[in-house]
């Protein structure tokens, strides 16, 4: 499904698309940050009313996540046929993803990702799990590819399987043409009973991207983390312990550790960029090629 078949609607139907992740923080607030976290009428102050937006979004999102659009959607991408750069030069290639729409926070895509992980950094946590933060959303340039909004960002789930009323707006998946298929409209669809999520294909997005440009090069708890972020049905709502095994719930653990750090670290103060660039790269040095393919 090319992504020239779609309505400028279509490919772009929030308004930023950090208006996903406000949306996700107002469905799970976080325990215990009652007091900074902004209100349901502080967020999204756009001219047009942002539910109905967010709505939008998922109504395409849900449409359009087959089973067959995933396939596709792997062997357009993952073949890395893009560009070549290094690291930092694909963060600071994100950042052109500047959306000057955004209301909530004028801080760039590298300042926000900054934050994300000297968040995680001031908490002591290791070296790799910092740069796990800092990263973590490098697979949005897909909308730099012209990908539609809703291949790039929002929950993700499986797909080839029954789709969970625990995911957001549930409702609008009567419109993807899986749930009307046999092959996988029950609750298993093509996988087995506790088969392990890396037998399950997710919907595509910047989590699955991500995780197959650094797959050989980060640890195993961090490639959970990059790889789920965005499967709230799980994390959140244990809608898909039946495809998961024992591995899976164990490397969970640290997917619920992320989360917090993912959502909850926006702040207006932006971070010194040139100040912290050196720990960066150095850091992106002992874990990563000196060049990366997107």
């Amino acid at each position: 499904m090319n992504s020239n078949n779609f309505s400028g609607e279509e490919l772009n139907p929030l308004q930023s698309i950090e208006q996903w992740e406000d949306d996700v923080v107002l469905r799970y607030p976080e325990p215990g940050l009652a007091e900074t976290a902004k209100s349901k009428e502080e967020y999204r102050n756009y001219d047009n009313p942002g539910r109905d937006t967010v709505r939008e979004f998922y109504r395409l999102n849900h449409k359009y996540q087959t089973y067959d659009f995933v396939q596709e959607k792997k062997k357009e991408f993952l073949a890395f046929s893009r560009k070549e750069m290094p690291v930092w030069g694909a963060m600071e290639f994100l950042n052109t993803l500047v959306d000057d729409s955004d209301p909530d926070i004028e801080l760039d895509q590298l300042q926000h990702l900054l934050q994300t992980a000297e968040a995680i950094r001031a908490d002591g946590h290791p070296d790799w799990f910092v740069l796990t933060g800092f990263i973590h959303d490098m697979g949005k340039v897909l909308c730099l590819f012209g990908e539609p909004q809703w291949a790039v960002v929002g929950d993700t789930f499986p797909v080839g399987c029954q789709h969970s009323d625990k995911i957001v707006y549930p409702e609008f998946f009567a419109d993807n043409p899986d749930a009307k298929d046999e092959r996988y409209n029950t609750k298993y669809g093509v996988y087995s009973p506790n088969c392990g999520l890396n037998e399950v294909d997710m919907s595509w997005g910047h989590d699955e991207y991500l995780y197959q440009m650094v797959k050989d090069h980060m640890p195993e708890p961090a490639l959970y983390m990059i790889r789920y972020h965005s499967f709230y049905a799980q994390h959140r709502e244990n809608a898909y312990a039946h495809l998961m095994n024992e591995h899976d719930h164990a490397m969970f653990e640290w997917v619920k550790k992320f989360n917090p750090y993912d959502l909850y670290s926006k702040s207006p103060k932006p971070p010194v960029i040139s100040e912290l660039k050196p720990y960066y790269e150095d850091l992106i040095a002992k874990y990563l090629p000196a060049t990366i393919r997107l």
